[in-house]
């Protein structure tokens, strides 16, 4: 019987998939840099760590034949929600994969996908798998060039881009730069110029409509859950972006062993797809745990992190939703701006109910069960209502993830009763290494190790604090054609080196501490971590957006400031100050409503806060070499497109210590 044949056509009830089928392909090591070698899985003799591995094509198939009819994927069409549901979504994703055999997809070649998260972005990828390709998401963010490396990297022999904009990135480095290219596929819109081996979405799907499935089940069937099917381009802060390849294994063990861990339920779950697919933690969580338990995704606008994230989330009501900290600081800065607005007596309802809340999240999270008096009046008031105009009121679990996130905003979502789970993990881990739930979490902690894994706290300190190490078959394979550098990640026992620093507390929950290339040496040979710090001002001063300390090999520690400002439609930062930092500066008695206006004359009196609450971060430091000496004001907040964060707005500080290299020299005279 064909991959294909196993699904029913009828009500009947569908024929069941063998899974006892997963023979390995041979291996000798636990990590491999060759696109075509396979390697050993991390297997454990009994829990989860033990169970049988699936190939994407087994994970799929389980949940097609169980769940076929139920919804899979939807995206708005002029204005109106479509769904494919699972039976479709696989048939599409076999139509995919016949047309990138016929395009003359070779084993173990790449498809590099370029493009806002879609049903066809999941489609070519899956799609890609299927005919013993690598999937490889690009960022929408790359430039021409990066794009070409990637691309380069992986020998794509096809390129699937979402519009013209993205297709003429490739167009510009295509010659001869590219040698495997064979096509290039444009999943949205018409092509505006016809070109040889260039094709629209509907082209590409009819393509492979003469490849019988024969064919593609003998590639699909092949396949061996220890070999590469995907490829995780790092952000490359500091160098060229490191393929790390991640195998079947990797993607439906940590799918399975997550959504376990989380309790979620098959069929039942809905999420929103926005952040960037190329990222390890959208991918995962949108993709195949979603895949795995038979949930739906639901695509958000492309406009999302522009103000329309919000709209989705009120139409959809995901039952579950991750959030980097800068969408959950928007949402925080959203509410308050809101907030200032209210009357006097709505503003003390809320200030009573946030406080009640706070009470009760904190019960909850130390395993109390009872709730402060008022909780149901307050629950009724304000936190479903909350919920409601956050498009959260279905929402079971809220995570946070990808980069670090302050105690205020936590504080903030919990006095809203609304809890931010931590998750922690890396590409290199296929996501999710460390997970909070609302059964095991506590404030500022990434939560406890994923069941059937393990962490070690390398040469740990007389504070116990060491670095971060992962075990588990999350671990991935090695970085594609890049041996030293695989080397320095997996040590000779195969324990991934996180480059984290962290501790555990007397309950397993894991603390991170900061980040060892991260750490600030001053001059005077003491180590200070960063976030903490910059994390602290951010509380104390709240007109302030993104922090970066400085002072690597410096006599004393010095900061970059930005403030915070409204950004235009194309998401990139303005002169014009949010109505939080307005109404800032009216209560210090300032009437502003640009940023310029306090940078250009040194505002006295938001100059004077701003350093009164720098005084107040350093009169709780340790030591001396951890004071903040020196700061200035940037005039321009910190953006992707400005190349100062990453795709999920994570601070790059290799790149903003040289775009602003002139500031930080006048603070140390240079």
């Amino acid at each position: 019987m064909t991959a294909d044949e196993c699904i029913s056509q009828s009500d009947e009830p569908a024929i069941p998939l063998t899974t006892g089928d997963v023979r390995l392909a041979q291996a000798q090591e636990l990590w491999s840099t060759a696109r075509d070698k396979p390697v050993k899985l991390r297997m454990e003799t009994s829990g989860l760590g033990s169970e049988p591995p699936m190939t994407i094509h087994q994970m799929f198939l389980a949940t097609v034949q169980k769940y076929g009819d139920y919804p899979a994927l939807r995206a708005k069409k002029d204005g109106m929600w479509v769904s494919l549901s699972y039976k479709e979504y696989y048939q599409h994703a076999r139509a995919a994969a016949k047309s990138f055999l016929k395009l003359g997809l070779e084993r173990f070649h790449g498809v590099g996908i370029l493009g806002f998260n879609s049903p066809e972005w999941f489609i070519a990828d899956v799609g890609c798998i299927l005919a013993g390709g690598l999937a490889t998401g690009i960022y929408t963010t790359n430039s021409p060039e990066a794009c070409q490396y990637v691309a380069h990297n992986c020998e794509a022999n096809v390129l699937v881009v979402e519009n013209n904009k993205q297709l003429i990135k490739i167009l510009q480095v295509v010659r001869d730069q590219l040698p495997h290219l064979k096509a290039i596929v444009q999943y949205k819109g018409e092509l505006e110029q016809k070109l040889p081996n260039v094709y629209t979405w509907a082209e590409f799907m009819k393509f492979g409509a003469n490849v019988p499935d024969s064919e593609l089940d003998v590639v699909i069937d092949s396949q061996k859950a220890n070999e590469c099917c995907t490829l995780i381009y790092t952000s490359g802060t500091t160098g060229n972006p490191k393929g790390v390849m991640l195998s079947h294994d990797n993607i439906t063990w940590t799918a399975s062993a997550t959504g376990r861990m989380i309790n979620l339920k098959m069929a039942e779950e809905e999420l929103v797809s926005y952040l960037p697919l190329s990222h390890v933690a959208a991918q995962v969580q949108d993709m195949w745990i979603c895949m795995r338990f038979a949930g739906i995704t639901n695509f958000a606008e492309p406009d999302a992190l522009k103000g329309s994230l919000a709209n989705t989330l009120r139409e959809v009501r995901p039952t579950s939703f991750l959030g980097v900290p800068r969408v959950w600081e928007k949402m925080q800065e959203a509410m308050k701006a809101i907030g200032a607005k209210s009357s006097v007596t709505k503003k003390k309802i809320a200030d009573w109910a946030k406080g009640i809340g706070l009470q009760a999240s904190y019960n909850a999270m130390n395993g109390d069960s009872s709730v402060p008096w008022g909780f149901t009046l307050a629950n009724a008031l304000v936190f479903k209502n909350v919920r409601k105009a956050l498009g959260l009121d279905r929402c079971r679990t809220c995570f946070t993830g990808a980069a670090p996130i302050t105690k205020d905003t936590l504080e903030y979502f919990m006095s809203l009763y609304i809890p931010l789970f931590e998750v922690y993990g890396m590409s290199e881990s296929t996501g999710p290494h460390s997970i909070s739930w609302a059964e095991g979490y506590r404030i500022m902690s990434c939560g406890k190790v994923l069941t059937g894994c393990k962490t070690k706290l390398d040469k740990p300190d007389t504070d116990g604090t060491g670095e971060i190490c992962f075990w588990g078959r999350h671990v991935f394979m090695g970085y594609l054609n890049m041996p030293e550098k695989t080397e320095e990640a997996l040590d000779t026992d195969g324990w991934l080196h996180s480059g984290d620093l962290g501790k555990h507390d007397e309950d397993d929950f894991l603390f991170i501490t900061g980040r060892i290339k991260e750490l600030i040496i001053t001059a005077g040979g003491e180590n200070v971590p960063p976030v903490p710090i910059e994390d602290a001002l951010k509380e104390e001063v709240s007109i302030i957006s993104n922090v970066m300390l400085v002072g690597d090999k410096k006599k004393f520690l010095s900061m970059l400031l930005t403030l915070k400002c409204n950004v235009d439609d194309n998401g990139d930062p303005t002169d014009e100050l949010t109505p939080l930092a307005v109404e800032y500066c009216r209560q210090h008695g300032v009437i502003a409503s640009k940023v310029s206006e306090i940078v250009n004359k040194k505002e006295p009196a938001i100059y004077k806060t701003i350093q009164e609450g720098i005084d107040r971060v350093n009169a709780k430091a340790t030591s001396n070499a951890q004071r903040v000496q020196k700061w200035t004001i940037v005039q321009r907040d910190f953006s992707i497109s400005g190349g100062e964060l990453g795709p999920t707005m994570k601070l790059k500080r290799p790149v903003v210590s040289k775009m602003y290299e002139e500031y930080i020299n006048k603070f140390y005279g240079e």
